[in-house]
């Protein structure tokens, strides 16, 4: 008989997660330096275990009208699909049609981490998208509706005690679909997420790090494949600028 046990190896998974979140935040005492270490433990722990179709990278996005969002801590982007994506010095630029998640990876969360991860959700979701018709053997698949970017705030621990509760549920409502930030993790304590009303519930305890990587995969499933990009529409900005 096996000696395998799955819910050892799923649990492992959080464990080693947490641990090395913990260790950022206890070892580096440069408030940038901590940061830059969680997000590298949250993009590996993105890039070694979701479907190759995807990747994770800290970004900027832009869109065929040149314009640009912030700069975000951890974009999941299409790499089956999308026909390019610039790389200048280690930083990513990657167009608005390719995009399915955008996370911001902070030391803790608060009311000031999740406005802050709200702002920078909207300058993506602000971005235009291009879509256009598909074809297929037997035809043409109409352009499709690009897809709802998903948005969310990773944590190791909370400011609030309890660490998910009423505090964090006041400052996630927002009637600007632009700064929906639609489920999390918070290493420590646990998920949060937003059903289909937009209604939030939270997950406490378990094994927050692997729950969040199975709900995170779900909604991708959910959402498919991106919309066909327009690469003419990006190919104007080759054209030589107009003489003075």
């Amino acid at each position: 008989m096996s000696t395998w046990s799955l819910s050892t190896i799923l649990a492992g998974l959080h464990d080693d997660i947490e641990n090395r979140l913990r260790i950022a935040r206890q070892s580096f005492n440069h408030p940038g330096t901590k940061g830059d270490a969680s997000e590298c433990v949250w993009l590996e722990l993105l890039n070694s275990y979701l479907p190759q179709r995807y990747k994770a990278a800290s970004a900027h996005v832009v869109d065929c009208n040149g314009q640009f969002s912030d700069q975000i801590d951890i974009v999941v982007f299409d790499r089956q699909y999308s026909p390019f994506i610039f790389n200048f010095q280690g930083q990513a630029i990657i167009p608005a049609e390719s995009v399915y998640a955008v996370f911001e990876a902070k030391q803790s969360i608060n009311a000031v981490q999740v406005g802050y991860a709200k702002e920078k959700a909207a300058t993506v979701r602000k971005l235009h998208r291009t879509s256009l018709p598909i074809p297929h053997a037997g035809g043409t698949y109409p352009a499709k509706t690009p897809q709802h970017i998903l948005a969310g705030l990773l944590t190791f621990e909370s400011d609030w005690k309890p660490g998910l509760g009423k505090p964090l549920l006041d400052v996630l409502k927002t009637e600007d679909q632009n700064s929906v930030l639609d489920f999390g993790c918070v290493a420590a304590h646990g998920i949060y997420g937003s059903d289909v009303d937009g209604d939030f519930s939270f997950v406490p305890q378990g094994k927050p790090a692997t729950a969040f990587l199975f709900e995170l995969i779900a909604r991708l499933q959910m959402i498919a494949t991106v919309p066909m990009i327009d690469v003419r529409a990006y190919a104007k900005w080759l054209e030589a600028p107009s003489a003075p």
